[in-house]
């Protein structure tokens, strides 16, 4: 699993039938000790109704299609929960609530 910084929207007129009515959003990878960005970015379907600016957990590879979203489509890359809490050595890195007043 990842842990990734929702950035915007991928927009798609012309796709594969089997992924009508899936969001797909473009996320920031995010080092998993600091929540500082990776560099590298990912598209992810989004099976949770993540928005943007959410910190969420990103599951690859065939975990990608085991959600009530994504079972039998062509994922590689799946949102399965929006992140409200990270916890490293006892302190509280991230804070969902704390974020969203301080933003």
């Amino acid at each position: 699993m990842l842990l990734c910084r929702v950035l915007g929207t991928v927009v798609s007129n012309h796709k594969e039938p089997a992924t009508e009515n899936i969001k797909f959003l473009l996320t920031e990878i995010l080092d998993g000790e600091n929540l500082k960005p990776t560099g590298n970015t990912l598209v992810a379907m989004d099976s949770v109704g993540a928005g943007i600016g959410e910190v969420v957990m990103v599951v690859q590879g065939s975990s990608a299609r085991m959600t009530e979203t994504t079972e039998g489509k062509p994922a590689d890359a799946t949102i399965m929960a929006i992140v409200e809490q990270v916890e490293v050595g006892g302190q509280f890195i991230y804070e969902k609530h704390k974020e969203a007043i301080t933003n």
